[in-house]
């Protein structure tokens, strides 16, 4: 990766991230009715430090977590480096926002997103700056209107930047948000893009900003449609155990957990990311014909959605 001659302006990034933090805390407490987000400051003893906003058993979402950290240290981490070892050694500045939402009705999907942005620098040398982030959807009950607005929002969120960004950065989520060991996708996609910077600071930016705003604007009307659906025990527990695969992802492979951990991050923050509750069990396959079966059979393949 080689660096940019323009330089990173980081206090306009830092300041678009806490006002998308705070925008998406609105939206989903507007959206819950019960609930306000519990904010939490703190402050990393490396360098740095955050604001973790956390809502529990809401009417709507029974977890969430929107999550702003700017951390800055020494010394890049291992996962951070693993594609780059040119930058092995240098200084760091990380920032981003990240969210897991957890939602009560197993007809309401789990969604997450990201956007951060890093630099890395070295005395007498230009700084390594880039952009990653995208978001992804994990329905526990398929449904195709929910996955085409999902798809439809996300390409919208690409497609000013042109005809190859959609289905790039698609792509790259199927194969990123994949349980190897399971062989099986996490949900249904959406978008992850990282290591972006050969557009130039200010259209990467903007990428980056295009993909946070349309986050809401793809998950909060599928919640509006699917929060007052009833459901019973037997979706209740049929969530529980997909939730299984969302905690074996985030632990084994997901890159922004394995950075927080490896660069001395807040744990609580890292980790909110769990769900509250969840449930495994022993070789269990649905019944033939259900639709927990459909799960697997439709909307678990990596397919085009529009």
């Amino acid at each position: 990766m080689s660096a940019t001659n323009t330089p990173p302006d980081i206090e306009a990034v830092k300041t678009y991230l806490l006002q998308l933090q705070k925008n998406i805390c609105t939206a989903l407490a507007e959206e819950d009715g019960g609930k306000s987000f519990e904010v939490d400051e703190w402050q990393r003893e490396q360098g740095g430090g955050g604001k973790s906003c956390v809502m529990a058993d809401g009417d709507v979402f029974e977890s969430a977590g929107i999550n702003f950290s700017h951390v800055f240290g020494g010394k890049l981490p291992a996962s951070a480096t693993a594609h780059r070892p040119e930058l092995a050694g240098r200084s760091f500045q990380a920032m981003g926002v990240s969210l897991v939402i957890h939602p009560k009705n197993p007809y309401i999907p789990t969604s997450h997103a990201n956007v951060r942005f890093f630099v890395a620098e070295k005395e007498g040398e230009n700084p390594v700056w880039w952009f990653g982030g995208g978001f992804d959807l994990t329905p526990y009950y398929g449904n195709e209107e929910d996955v085409k607005h999902w798809h439809q929002t996300s390409k919208d969120a690409c497609d000013s930047f042109g005809e190859e960004v959609f289905p790039k950065y698609k792509k790259w989520c199927d194969e990123y948000f994949y349980l190897k060991h399971r062989d099986e996708p996490r949900g249904v996609g959406g978008l992850f893009f990282d290591d972006l910077n050969e557009w130039g600071f200010e259209k990467s930016f903007a990428f980056m900003q295009s993909v946070g705003d349309s986050y809401i604007k793809a998950y909060r009307p599928i919640v509006q449609k699917r929060k007052d659906m009833e459901y019973g025990e037997r979706e209740r527990d049929f969530q529980l155990y997909r939730r299984g695969r969302y905690v074996e992802f985030n632990l084994v492979y997901d890159r922004g957990t394995l950075f927080g951990l490896q660069s001395g991050g807040r744990t609580e923050s890292i980790l909110m990311s769990m769900p509250p509750n969840v449930r495994w069990r022993y070789n269990w396959q649905p019944e033939a014909g259900s639709a927990e079966a459909e799960l697997y059979e439709k909307y678990l393949k990596s397919q085009d959605w529009i």
